[in-house]
C-alpha cells in the first residue's frame, strides 16, 4: 500500500462512507478506529453497516487504496486527519465533546509540521478554534495557523437516503485562518464535487446547528399540530399530502412517535447550552425540543386508548413495538425513540418485545442497558397475532405490512405505514 494521504479517525456511519469516498477519488486512506472488531472487519473488507455494500470495502481494501488501523501513532504518516467523532449529551442533556478532546489528545503527539486537521464532528460553535486547538497545539508543541492546519466541515450524512451521496452534497468549510481554508478546500476538493467556503470555523459549526434546529423546529410543529388536528377529528397526514402540492413556500415534514438518531435530537442543545454563556436564550429551540420530547407518551396514550377499546389495560398486555431503528431501512438505533416507548410501556405493566430484521440483537448501551441482549421477535402469523397490540414506530420498507393487518389483533400506527395496505384488522389506530 502506497503512504496513506489522510486518516480518518472514527469509522462508523459518517466516517465510513467518508472514507470509502476519498479511496475511491484515488486518495490513500488510513482509517483509524479505537475498536478493534470493526478495524479487523474493514481490514477483511467486509462492511458493518447495512446500508454500505461490502463489495465497495472489499475492492478499495483489495487496490490498497483502504486500509485500518487502532494504532494512532500513524498519524505522523498522513498530510491531513479528519475527525468524526461522537458528540453525545451527557446525563444533564449538556454538550459531552470528550471523544473530540480525548482524540485531539491521542493524534496530537504524531502531528508533523504542515499537517491538516478537520473536525466533522458536529458541536457548538467555538469548539474547533477554541477547544480542539488548545488541545492540539498543547500536545504537539506546535501552533495552530503557523505549523499545522485547522478546520471545521460539518457532516451532511443521511443513512439510505438515495440522495445522500458524499461526493454529491456541498461540502461546508471553515477555515482557522485563510491558510487553513484553502487547504482544507484543497482536501475536499479531491473527493467532493462542490465545496462552499465560509469565513471561519465558528460559521461552518453554526450552519450545521441552523439546518438541524430547522428540522428539529419544524418537526415540533408538526407533531404539535397532529394532536391538534386529531382532537378536531381531522388527519394529519391527509392535510400534509395536500399541503405538499403547493410549489412553493411549503416544504413538508411529518410526525413521529419522537426524534432519534444522533443528531436532530441532540444538535440544538449543543446551542442552547452556547448561548447562555453569552447572556442569550433559546426560548423556540428549547420549545420545540419540549414538544418532541413530549411526543413518546402521547404515543402511549394512544397505546392505552386503543387497548382500553378492547376492554384491555397497558399493565398486562402483550405489546410489540415495530421498527428499532431511528429511521427506516437502517440499523442504526442511536437515541431511537422506541427505547423510549419500550421503556415507558415497561414501567405501566406491560409485557414488551419488538420486530426489526436490521436489528436482531439489541447493543449493549449506557442508556438502555436494561434492554442488552433482547431479541427481535420472529416474523410469522403465530408470534404476531400473539400480542395484544403492535405499536408501529419505524417503517421499514421491507416489513410486510399486509401481512401485519391480517394478523395482529390492534395496531397503533404512529407513522401512516399502514395507509393503502387495503386490509381491514381488529382496529388500526393512528398516533
Amino acid at each position: 500500500m502506497a503512504s496513506p494521504v489522510i486518516a480518518i479517525v472514527g469509522l462508523g456511519y459518517v466516517g465510513l462512507p467518508l472514507a470509502i469516498q476519498f479511496a475511491r477519488s484515488c486518495v490513500t486512506v488510513l482509517g483509524l478506529d479505537i475498536d478493534a472488531k470493526k478495524v479487523q472487519q474493514l481490514n477483511e473488507g467486509q462492511s458493518y453497516i447495512k446500508h454500505i455494500d461490502p463489495s465497495a470495502v472489499a475492492e478499495l481494501v483489495s487496490s490498497k487504496k483502504l486500509c485500518a488501523s487502532t494504532d494512532f501513532g500513524r498519524i505522523k504518516e498522513v498530510e491531513a486527519v479528519i475527525l468524526c467523532v461522537p458528540t453525545p449529551l451527557n446525563k444533564n442533556r449538556e454538550p459531552d465533546i470528550s471523544f473530540v478532546l480525548e482524540t485531539g489528545r491521542a493524534i496530537a503527539p504524531h502531528l508533523t509540521k504542515g499537517t491538516l486537521v478537520v473536525l466533522e464532528s458536529t458541536s457548538y460553535p467555538g469548539t474547533t478554534d477554541e477547544d480542539l486547538r488548545l488541545v492540539l497545539e498543547e500536545g504537539s508543541r506546535m501552533k495552530a495557523g503557523v505549523d499545522f492546519h485547522l478546520a471545521f466541515s460539518p457532516e451532511r450524512e443521511d443513512p439510505a437516503n438515495e440522495q445522500s451521496k458524499v461526493k454529491l452534497i456541498p461540502k461546508v468549510v471553515g477555515g482557522y485562518t485563510k491558510a487553513c481554508l484553502e487547504r482544507a478546500m484543497a482536501l475536499y476538493g479531491k473527493a467532493i464535487d462542490t465545496l462552499v467556503p465560509v469565513s471561519s470555523c465558528r460559521v461552518a459549526e453554526a450552519t450545521k446547528l441552523l439546518e438541524n434546529i430547522f428540522r428539529s423546529v419544524n418537526i415540533a410543529l408538526v407533531n404539535e399540530l397532529k394532536l391538534i388536528y386529531a382532537a378536531m377529528g381531522i388527519d394529519i397526514w391527509e392535510v400534509i399530502q395536500a399541503a405538499k402540492t403547493k410549489p412553493f413556500g411549503f416544504m413538508p415534514f411529518y410526525p413521529g412517535p419522537g426524534l432519534g438518531g444522533h443528531c436532530i435530537p441532540i444538535d440544538p442543545f449543543y446551542l442552547t447550552w452556547k448561548a447562555r454563556e453569552y447572556g442569550q436564550h433559546t426560548r423556540f429551540i428549547e420549545l420545540a425540543g419540549e414538544i418532541n420530547t413530549r411526543m413518546p407518551e402521547q404515543v402511549v396514550h394512544g397505546v392505552a386508548e386503543a387497548l382500553n377499546d378492547q376492554g384491555k389495560a397497558i399493565k398486562g398486555s402483550r405489546i410489540l413495538i415495530l421498527g428499532l431503528a431511528y429511521k427506516p431501512n437502517v440499523d442504526d438505533e442511536r437515541e431511537s425513540p422506541s427505547y423510549i416507548l419500550m421503556s415507558l410501556l415497561s414501567e405501566r405493566g406491560a409485557e414488551v418485545d419488538y420486530y426489526d430484521p436490521y436489528v436482531p440483537v439489541i447493543k449493549p448501551t449506557r442508556e438502555h442497558s436494561r434492554f442488552a441482549g433482547k431479541k427481535s421477535v420472529e416474523w410469522n402469523r403465530s408470534a404476531i397475532a400473539g400480542f395484544d397490540l403492535v405499536l408501529i414506530a419505524t417503517n421499514h420498507a421491507c416489513v410486510n405490512y399486509k401481512e401485519l393487518g391480517d394478523w395482529a389483533q390492534c395496531i397503533v400506527d404512529t407513522r401512516n405505514a399502514m395507509a393503502g395496505v387495503g386490509t381491514v384488522c381488529a382496529r388500526v389506530w393512528k398516533a
